[in-house]
């Protein structure tokens, strides 16, 4: 049944709980069985005595008053001592998978998992960015598959939940805490992932991608990642004129610096309150998920680019709740106050857009590239499609 509900959930892909590629959910099921297969001895057992004892002592058979067991040791020792051992047998195999799957592997990939309204930050604290900081991603987290990737969880503002289902359990996020916890999969591919406590207006589109690569792949990915500086653009390109607004924004209509917000790895961009924008053209989600774009040319595709042309323009208007400042000149609320947004034209927005697809790790590095999508429909990012 959990299954069957989690399918409609608004993604074009299957979340399961029974994704045997994972060993957490392995553990999981060979942890289920008995206890599924007693509840079922118990339900049977229960459900016979109940009608053999409606039947055999029915009123009109059974005219002398009821007999009472009171003070019976024997009956009242049973009654006692069967849910005891019930309990006991729950409790050893619950404590043996909780010992299996709580400690922390010693060759586990550490990242740092940071939820906020509404968006995600996957950071790798083992891998050193030679630009300064560690290599970080939004809203796109990219693992190893046949090793488990131990997460450090926490909340830079209310309480969310990391759950991709196909990998593993959840685990809240919680401000001011660290919570640790282990994803694995044995399977290369694309996960869809979701934030599972309900934590503001627009918490159905707080989602993110688990991308599962082959060991060799992934250490492809980390060493670009490592090494990768924003490339410089080309004196008087588009690229060039979005830079500048990027990091300094348009003071004389008092349109704010993207940078302020966002983190861009070899740049003086290094915001915190957003998501990390650092290989924004490798990525293919925009919006925490809410838009995919499916083709390896994804932000150069009409549709692609007046989605990532609205966003900038005015994020609260796509996103309710979101934080990042209108670019169209209207008010907009921000912490109960009610603030004017800065103006840009929109061939300005359109330069920042063509310096975000420019942000692209190397082709070998590219994490998308030949990864099947778990549980999609007909329409997968192997075969191209809308976003």
């Amino acid at each position: 049944m959990a299954a069957a509900l989690l399918t409609g959930c608004q993604s074009q892909q299957l979340l399961t709980l029974g994704d045997m590629s994972s060993a957490y959910n392995r553990e999981i099921l060979w942890m289920s069985i008995p206890a599924i297969a007693l509840s079922i001895i118990i339900f049977v057992g229960v459900s016979w005595a109940l009608f053999y004892t409606v039947r055999k002592f029915r009123e009109e058979n059974n005219d002398a008053p009821p007999a009472q067991f009171h003070g019976n040791n024997r009956l009242e020792t049973i009654l006692v001592v069967v849910p005891v051992i019930i309990v006991m047998l729950l409790s050893v195999l619950a404590v043996r998978s909780l010992a299996r799957l709580n400690p922390v592997p010693q060759d586990a990939e550490k990242i740092d998992v940071l939820g906020k309204q509404f968006w995600w930050n996957f950071s790798y604290p083992g891998a050193p960015a030679a630009a300064g900081g560690n290599v970080t991603n939004g809203n796109e987290l990219v693992l190893p598959t046949g090793k488990w990737a131990s997460l450090t969880i926490t909340s830079g503002d209310v309480i969310h939940a990391f759950w991709a289902p196909n990998l593993g359990g959840q685990r809240d996020a919680t401000p001011g805490t660290q919570k640790t916890w282990q994803i694995q999969t044995d399977r290369a591919g694309v996960y869809q992932g979701n934030c599972n406590v309900l934590c503001g207006a627009s918490h159905a589109n707080m989602r993110f991608k688990v991308i599962a690569l082959p060991p060799d792949r992934y250490n492809s990915f980390l060493t670009a990642a490592q090494a990768y500086r924003a490339p410089t653009p080309a004196p008087g390109s588009a690229e060039e004129r979005g830079y500048t607004l990027f990091t300094q924004g348009k003071p004389s209509t008092g349109a704010l610096a993207c940078a302020a917000c966002h983190r861009v790895q070899g740049t003086p961009a290094n915001g915190q309150a957003g998501p990390d924008l650092s290989f924004f053209g490798t990525r293919r989600t925009l919006g925490a998920g809410m838009w995919e774009a499916l083709t390896p040319q994804h932000w150069e595709a009409p549709q692609a680019a007046a989605e990532l042309h609205a966003w900038i323009k005015n994020s609260p208007a796509q996103k309710p709740g979101s934080l990042m400042p209108p670019y169209d000149g209207s008010t907009y609320t921000l912490n109960g106050k009610t603030m004017k947004a800065g103006l840009l034209t929109d061939e300005e927005i359109n330069d920042i857009a063509a310096y975000l697809r420019s942000l692209r790790l190397p082709e070998e590095a590219d994490y998308w590239r030949d990864v099947p999508v778990i549980g999609a429909n007909n329409t997968t990012i192997a075969q191209g499609g809308n976003p």
